[in-house]
């Protein structure tokens, strides 16, 4: 009995197991294709971007630069007060009494006279009382020319001491010629103040064909 009530049992339970199986099938099939339907038609949709630009803020003014301050005045430090004592009586004062003249100082010596420079007079010929000196006849006849400077040292008495040729004409014989005419002439001695002295004269003779 039991048996048979199990045989029975058998396919009603089949169909059913069979039948919930199913439904899962369609439940879970509903489920794919719907979702991902849904999920490709999403993806589908275009996607907006915006692109968002930074606002700048407005350009501000530099800041303005801080003012210049003086510099403070140095602190005002008074001088301390010093008091100078005394030691030495006043100038006005009356220090001593006495009946003796005081000694005057003697008045200071007068100044020296200035020193002057002593005045120098050359001695100089007497043009009348020298003689032409006579051209050497070789030296005229080889027409001998020229300038020749000579000088005398004169004594005080105007006497001539020594000769001698200071500049030549460029001929021995005019130079000698000359020096020995010239040393006979009347010369007037040098002075220093006004006293004579002995100096040196100077004579040019040039010589020239008449």
């Amino acid at each position: 009995m039991k048996y048979a009530q199990q045989q029975r049992a058998t396919p009603r339970k089949l169909g059913g197991f069979v039948a919930v199986i199913m439904l899962h099938i369609l439940m879970v099939y509903g489920l794919v294709t719907g979702s991902a339907h849904r999920v490709v038609e999403a993806v589908r949709q275009p996607l907006m971007t915006k692109i968002i630009q930074e606002v700048k803020p407005p350009d501000q003014p530099p800041p303005p630069p801080p003012p210049k301050l003086a510099p403070p005045p140095p602190p005002f430090i008074p001088l301390p007060e010093i008091q100078v004592r005394q030691t030495t009586a006043p100038t006005n004062a009356i220090t001593q009494v006495t009946n003796t003249k005081p000694v005057e100082a003697p008045p200071p010596a007068p100044p020296p006279p200035p020193k002057h420079e002593p005045v120098h007079v050359a001695p100089v010929a007497a043009a009348s009382s020298c003689q032409k000196p006579e051209y050497p006849p070789v030296s005229r006849r080889l027409e001998e020319t020229g300038t020749v400077v000579l000088r005398f040292l004169i004594d005080v008495d105007g006497k001539v001491l020594d000769s001698g040729v200071q500049q030549s004409s460029g001929h021995n014989r005019l130079d000698e010629a000359a020096r020995q005419a010239l040393a006979l002439c009347n010369f007037k001695p040098g002075t220093v103040d006004g006293k004579p002295e002995q100096g040196w004269a100077q004579i040019r003779y040039t010589w020239t064909l008449n």
